[in-house]
């Protein structure tokens, strides 16, 4: 018999925050501050989703381990003096589709690449905190996007099933990460990942706007 969905598990970058303007300028400052050579904002842009490391491991596949330690190091200085400069807003439609949701009864949470101290700065800036029901960060799991394990403890932490759980991202491997669940995914189009990306990563459906999860539920 299959489950009613009742929970359901953003991604946040690219998906619920407009935060690629900042991840991209942080990135590039921190390229040309270690010297190394410079990345165009499209390939910086592909990584977003991906752990702090994973991503310069994906740009400069060459870096020892130490190496990559230092421009993650480097990236989270410059970024915590760039959220000054570029505040991430969240995009149209999210936050009055959010309050829907849960005023429907949907569970609300986020599972993000980014660490959990700046999903509870960001999601209150950005005034969608009280409807977010339960935050995982990178650096909650020891295995992240595509791996389940982020889904997985939501799923334990909030008492849902697979079966009851939709993943909704704008990146592959969010999708991939929902999948490895056992859940349903949805791609939306406004972020970092393109059609394409998510419809080869299985996406059960795409959206375009915000509101279109509306209709479904």
């Amino acid at each position: 018999m299959k489950l009613p969905i009742r929970l359901i598990i953003f991604d946040f970058d690219g998906t619920l925050g407009d935060t690629r303007r900042t991840i991209v300028a942080t990135m590039q400052m921190t390229i040309r501050e270690l010297q190394l050579p410079e990345r165009g904002e499209e390939e910086c842009a592909a990584t977003i989703g991906l752990p702090l490391a994973g991503c310069f491991k994906a740009l400069f596949p060459d870096l020892s381990e130490e190496e990559v330690a230092l421009c993650a190091e480097t990236y989270r200085r410059i970024f915590f003096s760039n959220q000054r400069n570029f505040q991430p807003q969240a995009f149209p439609g999210v936050v009055e589709t959010l309050s829907a949701l849960k005023q429907r009864g949907y569970t609300l949470t986020i599972a993000s690449s980014r660490s959990h101290a700046s999903l509870v700065e960001l999601t209150q800036s950005m005034g969608i905190a009280d409807n977010i029901s339960f935050l995982i960060g990178a650096d909650d799991v020891k295995e992240a996007k595509p791996k389940p394990e982020p889904v997985l403890k939501t799923l334990s932490a909030m008492h849902f099933k697979a079966e009851e759980a939709l993943v909704v991202g704008d990146m592959a491997v969010d999708i991939l990460m929902g999948a490895n669940a056992g859940t349903k995914t949805c791609g939306v189009t406004w972020g970092n990942g393109t059609r394409e990306e998510l419809t080869e990563a299985g996406a059960d459906r795409i959206i375009d706007s915000m509101e279109m999860l509306l209709p479904e539920f």
